[in-house]
């Protein structure tokens, strides 16, 4: 709308009017989906999750980094001895001890905050049907089930489950004048923390040692186009089998005999 306003060559209040009310004339906008009042409550439990997550990995990384500058280093400690790994190192040093202390406590407070909110998170898809259903496609838990949930939130607004590939961003982007045809990549448009679940399930499928169908047709792609566009082809199909199973009300089937026989 802003370019297509910027054709006028006098810029007033009445004239951005007039533009607005003729463009939506035209019929050059189409409606815009509003989630559900539980999916933005879901979306939200989502966001401050991935919030606190986040903050809590930046102050992991934020000591590691400072105490190397000191020659400490931290090496492999995992989340529950990470902590006293850090209090080991800084013993014999009151003063880097007085100045570490704070983000201590920040951590402290941030996984404890982060381990309620992830409780509820599995308390809600432990009491969802559609996300229980969801969690049977292998690499997709409770995280990706919910985030697939709240996003989509009404199954039925797309007519085919092909569409919600491209819905997220994961269709190749086209680009067709005169004789020139040819398909950039992905166009990396919607919800991107969809995107990025759907990605992280391909590769968590990929590299269990649980075998499927779905997985034996992802490594041949790989095989013709690489890893990495097999992962994103395997994401963007990811998306449609968990609409069908949506909207079908079934489960995923592991092999290609009991898809037929179904």
């Amino acid at each position: 709308m802003r370019a297509a306003l910027k054709a006028q060559i006098n810029k007033t209040d009445r004239n951005d009017a007039r533009g607005i009310a003729q463009m939506m004339r035209v019929g050059l906008y189409r409606p815009v989906h509003v989630k559900t009042l539980r999916s933005q409550k879901l979306r939200m439990l989502l966001t401050h999750r991935k919030l606190l997550q986040s903050k809590a990995i930046a102050v992991d990384n934020d000591l590691r980094g400072t105490l190397r500058n000191f020659g400490l280093k931290v090496g492999v400690a995992g989340a529950a001895r990470f902590e006293a790994r850090i209090k080991e190192l800084v013993e014999d040093l009151p003063d880097l001890a007085m100045l570490i202390e704070p983000l201590l406590v920040v951590r402290r407070v941030l996984r404890e905050q982060l381990g309620i909110l992830h409780r509820r998170l599995l308390a809600v898809v432990r009491d969802d049907d559609v996300c229980r259903r969801l969690m049977t496609v292998p690499g997709v838990g409770p995280v990706v089930a919910l985030t697939y949930r709240a996003t989509v939130d009404v199954p039925a607004r797309f007519r085919k489950s092909k569409s919600v590939g491209a819905v997220f961003g994961l269709t190749c982007a086209k680009y067709q004048s005169g004789e020139v045809d040819r398909s950039g990549k992905i166009s990396r448009c919607g919800d991107e923390m969809m995107r990025v679940m759907l990605y992280e399930a391909a590769q968590s499928m990929l590299r269990a040692n649980k075998w499927s169908w779905l997985k034996a047709w992802a490594m041949q792609v790989a095989r013709r186009c690489g890893m990495k566009k097999a992962i994103v082809a395997l994401a963007r199909r990811l998306a449609v089998i968990m609409h069908r199973i949506w909207i079908d009300g079934t489960e995923f089937r592991w092999t290609r005999e009991v898809t037929a026989a179904a």
